[in-house]
């Protein structure tokens, strides 16, 4: 009994972090993982991650351990929601391609969130879910949850940090750079549109007779289903460098603790 008082603070603590960062990181915070598998899963992370940082914790309950759980919520909340960032890359992309080809009145509900999202930001979530797991993205992320007690230990100042603006400033920047990567990604084939609808418009100008409307919806949609079909080859060189960045971001949050 002794034992168990002694050790049990710290490993709650590195519970509370690992099921947090479950709930909002991508693959496994989808609705169609069973809740049993995310908890027990979390438990044996949380129990593997305690024989390398918690038992050397020295945690009490004490009037201030409440304020642990919370600090130790947020860091999990924010590792995970950092991660899914980059996820919702595709889905900002298909939603401006979606738009320019007609497909932005056909929302479908996406399985893995509970939520409705375009129908080519599905696809290529789907595709990049796939891709994710072939390359063992997620024992990655199971590693980046592990080894953040190397940097941000049980003791750690992040009241501190979101008081200074840091988390928020890097959050904002994290965000921005996701911005930038979905349009990147939909910009080939938002230019094509654009340049159909020229056509398009010179079209009109040229035949009035032609019915724009008619013609225009079938046209766009078969040019953008053929320019997907030219660039699907390259999204797995795309999703990689998304990947990529998720982890140079993930590191970089916690080089945010570390100054």
């Amino acid at each position: 009994m002794e034992w168990i008082l002694s050790y049990f603070p710290a490993y709650m603590l590195i519970l509370c972090r690992v099921t947090s960062f479950f709930l909002v990181a991508p693959i496994f915070s989808a609705r169609n993982v069973p809740t049993q598998f995310k908890l027990g899963l979390s438990f044996f992370i949380a129990l593997a991650a305690f024989g390398g940082a918690g038992a050397q914790a020295g945690v009490v309950i004490d009037g201030l351990y409440i304020l642990a759980i919370i600090r130790e919520i947020l860091v999990g909340l924010c590792l995970g929601f950092v991660a899914y960032l980059f996820f919702t890359v595709v889905q900002v992309a298909g939603a401006f391609i979606d738009i320019q080809m007609g497909f932005g009145i056909a929302n479908v509900i996406d399985p893995m969130s509970g939520t409705q999202s375009p129908v080519i930001g599905n696809l290529k979530f789907m595709i990049a879910t796939l891709l994710f797991l072939t390359l063992n993205g997620h024992l990655y992320l199971l590693e980046a949850v592990m080894r953040s007690y190397e940097w941000i230990p049980l003791s750690n100042d992040l009241f501190d940090r979101m008081y200074g603006g840091q988390i928020s400033e890097f959050i904002v920047k994290t965000f921005s750079e996701v911005f930038a990567l979905s349009f990147q990604m939909a910009a080939p084939l938002v230019v094509a549109m654009f340049l159909t609808d020229v056509g398009l418009g010179l079209l009109a100008r040229v035949a009035p007779q032609f019915n724009i409307f008619v013609i225009g919806l079938p046209l766009k949609l078969l040019i953008g289903l053929l320019m997907l079909v030219l660039l699907f080859p390259g999204y797995e060189i795309l999703f990689t460098d998304i990947f990529a960045k998720m982890m140079e971001a993930m590191k970089g949050f916690f080089g945010l603790f570390q100054n």
